[in-house]
């Protein structure tokens, strides 16, 4: 047993650098691969239906997709699609500039209006078991927290195509394969370090595991940094368009801090530990930074405002 371990570490020795290449382009052609076929997979999860159907995109919000893209100056609009998907913003995958382009999943809120809110109050959600009653107070408080403006609206679908026009789902896809490459790197420098290279065999396995805790821990600390660095790019690109999305910019992320009180209060116990008393999101694990907070999101998009108005 011990000699055909010792065999497999003297091939893994031999052939590191063709194996670290390989595994470091399997790593980024998984984690790109619903991006790649965004129609086949992303889509498919996203969809909304209804009665066992997919529910097809109202033309209204088709026609404030269109504008969106030409707000924003994108010239081949059809390397962009939309399809109705479930929850309360949109959602997107894809890579435009690549042959299957981007899907952006738009939710039903968008179709309600201050006048017509069928598409909040026509669906039941359920929290603890219970569905929420409209006509409550929590109830119209979230209604009211869903129900965006033509500027909001405007804003959150430019934000998803801003992050997918500018190749975000490329820059997280890449994180996981360059620490992967940081583990061959810590390995060598600190078998170097200690003089490990001819060192006993148990010794170079404490370092290989030394290497992976430490690779471990830059990815998890490197994607939510890159997560968050999209997050807020996307935001000034979308603000960027004009005063207007900016506006609605700001309108979105009161609405969403608003939503998530409600949500923390109608969820007990449950809300209180995935939502923080201003509206922003707790983290899922210890390991992981904050959430992008959203009330950070909001004021930047506030000073882009007093700069242009400066």
């Amino acid at each position: 047993m011990a000699s055909r371990l010792l065999k497999y570490l003297v091939l893994l020795q031999k052939y590191r650098t063709p194996l670290l290449a390989v595994s470091c382009g399997g790593v980024f052609a998984a984690n790109m691969s619903y991006h790649v076929f965004p129609d086949a997979s992303y889509r498919k999860l996203y969809q909304a239906w209804f009665k066992g159907e997919a529910v097809t995109l109202s033309e209204k919000l088709e026609e404030v997709f269109q504008q969106v893209l030409k707000d924003y100056g994108i010239s081949s609009t059809k390397n962009f699609s939309t399809f109705a998907s479930y929850g309360f913003h949109p959602v997107g995958a894809g890579v435009p500039w690549l042959p299957a382009g981007a899907q952006i999943g738009i939710p039903a809120n968008f179709n309600s209006t201050a006048g017509d809110s069928s598409g909040i109050t026509n669906r039941s959600i359920f929290i603890n078991g219970k569905t929420v009653d409209w006509s409550s107070d929590t109830g119209s408080a979230l209604k009211e927290a869903l129900m965006l403006s033509p500027e909001a609206q405007k804003f959150a679908l430019a934000r998803e195509v801003a992050r997918l026009q500018s190749g975000g789902p490329v820059l997280n896809a890449a994180v996981a394969p360059l620490c992967l490459g940081g583990v061959w790197v810590y390995s060598v420098t600190l078998k170097q370090m200690f003089g490990l290279h001819t060192g006993p065999l148990l010794f170079r396995g404490a370092v290989n595991v030394l290497a992976l805790g430490l690779g471990a821990v830059s990815y998890l600390l490197t994607s939510d940094s890159v997560s968050q660095w999209i997050d807020y790019s996307s935001d000034r690109r979308a603000a960027g368009v004009s005063p207007d999305y900016a506006k609605g910019g700001v309108e979105f992320y009161d609405k969403i801090l608003s939503r998530n009180r409600t949500l923390r209060s109608l969820m007990g116990r449950k809300g209180e530990d995935m939502y923080a008393p201003s509206g922003n999101l707790f983290p899922a694990n210890l390991l992981q930074l904050k959430h992008t907070p959203y009330t950070s999101r909001r004021e930047g998009i506030l000073a882009l405002l007093k700069k242009e108005k400066v």
